[in-house]
């Protein structure tokens, strides 16, 4: 294993590939040979790297061999300033995220897992913020090792209050619940992450939920410490930090940050850190692809490790649009559609919100009629069963119940949330969820940007309403955050006003199990997505704002 060539000759040449550990023994230094431009204690890869207690780990990792042949550089398109919205413990681009899937619905690539390794107080987490804020890449989730410390016994805990249990022992980690999680996240889907609270040494009642994501950057101590982990790691850093500094940083966050005493944290540090160290973490350095010497410091290895991962990332880009565009056409309609039965009445409705000489108000009065109409209709075909009840003159009634445990509605922002008061007034008590989905200008691609759903969603049938599709792109991103939040898919139902053929197939081919239920099928879609006769915008009708001149019916939402 070498860290990073060891020399910086090369930085203005470098390809990206060269990033990529040959996992070979390492070649002697370009400093020694002379060639490096800066003073030896500025050249940002010179560290040495110890191989000591390897025996200790073979336990865990597998044999170390060749890997994979350098990839091709490609060109990076980051931003200067992207838009962060930063929490406690988790940093997102608002950019919004891009599709994860294909126009088959499918997964058609994993989210782009870094690793990051390293002694206690190492800057580890310092390294992964820093390397987050470079990225400018939409959707990245920091999962930190320390919120998978293993529940505690009732003596176990007495050890901790005294400081005599061993937390930097592999034993410590629950690394079943560490490999699953990553394993739904690499997928895209949604996870829960327990909350350790380091004053009590236990974990908390509630969990957080985490997101799938573009990258994920997961840290800690024993990052390197199991095998089925390492598989799972696209690029595995260690950030290597002098002990005295560690030491330092450890006394600083314990005492101050999780209210210990000086003693107390001297005496682990002594007892079980520093020997953990050595033992089980700094022999995983030799498993890293990179090794960062002076951690957030190195700032010209960090550049580097951006520009790597931007490479790989870029290999993954998709067009799902285009492809929605110019698949499953010239099919007849799927089973799974259920139109609402055109009518006097309902052609007469379409025939007043499609004239473009209809004020706002009767609009909004008869879109309301049709939305009410529609959600009826969807309601009925929802499971139900027999049940008998009393009626109040002591008489049995054969009658019909829901058979389902609970339902919720979904809208997809703007458009879709003006159907929500007609659900709400046939079914009572419903839940509401939402879901942010824009058109990124540029790339002309649906990107996710907000959702808020209700919690054991997975339960439910789940009502999806968005009041006009016509390529399917924003619905089957919405159809898919649902699935990635293990919602069945039979159980989906997708409303909607008003849908061209091309929606109704994208849907239907990629989710053959969602209903899709609407009041109109429209034929074609022109070549700026929008339905052919069609409505309009809808969502600038109902709310009485102006189109962009470039919008799309599946955008009626998307344009706020």
């Amino acid at each position: 294993m070498w860290v990073l060539q060891r020399g910086c000759a090369w930085l203005s040449q470098l390809s990206i590939a060269s990033l990529t550990c040959t996992k070979d023994p390492p070649k002697p230094c370009s400093h020694t040979a002379g060639m490096c431009p800066l003073p030896h204690h500025q050249c940002p890869f010179l560290s040495p790297c110890s191989n000591s207690s390897a025996e200790s780990l073979d336990r865990l990792y597998p044999a170390v061999g060749s890997t994979k042949p350098p990839r091709k550089r490609t060109t990076s398109q980051c931003k200067s300033e992207p838009p962060l919205l930063r929490t406690s413990k988790r940093t997102i681009y608002t950019a919004g995220r891009p599709p994860w899937y294909n126009e088959h619905g499918t997964q058609s690539k994993e989210a782009f897992v870094i690793g990051l390794g390293g002694g206690s107080a190492s800057g580890k987490t310092t390294v992964a913020t820093m390397i987050i804020e470079a990225l400018d890449v939409p959707w990245v989730v920091l999962l930190s090792m320390d919120s998978f410390y293993k529940v505690l016994t009732k003596q176990q805990q007495e050890q901790a209050a005294s400081n005599d249990f061993n937390f930097d022992h592999p034993d410590a980690f629950d690394f079943d619940l560490i490999i699953a999680t990553l394993k739904k996240l690499k997928q895209g889907k949604s996870v829960k992450i327990p909350i350790y609270d380091f004053t009590t040494h236990s974990r908390k009642k509630e969990w957080k939920t985490l997101y799938g994501a573009n990258v994920i950057i997961f840290e800690g101590i024993m990052a390197f410490a199991d095998k089925e982990l390492l598989k799972l790691l696209d690029l595995k850093i260690f950030v290597d930090t002098d002990s005295d500094i560690r030491l330092v940083r450890r006394l600083r966050r314990d005492i101050s940050e999780r209210g210990r005493d000086i003693e107390g944290v001297i005496k682990q540090y002594n007892k079980f850190v520093k020997p953990a160290f050595d033992q089980y973490i700094q022999p995983t350095m030799r498993l890293a692809d990179i090794v960062v010497p002076r951690g957030s410091g190195n700032t010209v290895a960090i550049d580097l490790i951006v520009q790597h991962v931007h490479s790989q990332l870029e290999e993954r880009e998709l067009s799902v649009r285009a492809a929605l565009a110019s698949a499953h056409q010239c099919h007849p309609l799927p089973q799974t559609l259920s139109v609402l039965k055109s009518t006097p009445q309902v052609r007469g409705m379409h025939t007043i919100i499609r004239n473009k000489e209809t004020s706002r108000d009767e609009f909004i009065f008869y879109s309301k009629r049709l939305m009410r109409l529609l959600i009826e209709h969807a309601l009925s075909l929802l499971p139900f069963q027999s049940c008998t009840v009393q009626t109040p003159q002591g008489h049995d009634y054969e009658g019909r119940t829901y058979s389902g445990k609970q339902i919720t509605g979904v809208s997809i922002l703007r458009a879709g949330e003006t159907m929500e008061p007609a659900l709400r007034a046939v079914c009572k008590d419903v839940r509401i969820g939402t879901i942010l989905i824009q058109t990124n200008c540029n790339t002309g691609e649906p990107e996710l940007h907000y959702l808020r759903l209700p919690k054991d969603i997975s339960e439910d049938h789940v009502i999806l309403m968005d009041c006009t599709v016509s390529t399917g792109a924003a619905a089957m991103m919405a159809v898919r955050v649902l699935l990635d939040h293990d919602v069945p898919e039979d159980k989906i139902f997708l409303l909607s006003l008003l849908m061209a053929e091309m929606g109704v197939h994208s849907v239907a081919y990629a989710f053959p199990r969602v209903k899709i239920i609407t009041t109109a099928v429209d034929k074609k879609v022109n070549d700026l997505f929008r339905i052919i006769p069609g409505i309009g915008n809808f969502g600038d009708r109902y709310f009485g704002t102006d189109a962009p001149p470039d919008w799309s019916d599946d955008e009626d939402a998307l344009s706020t």
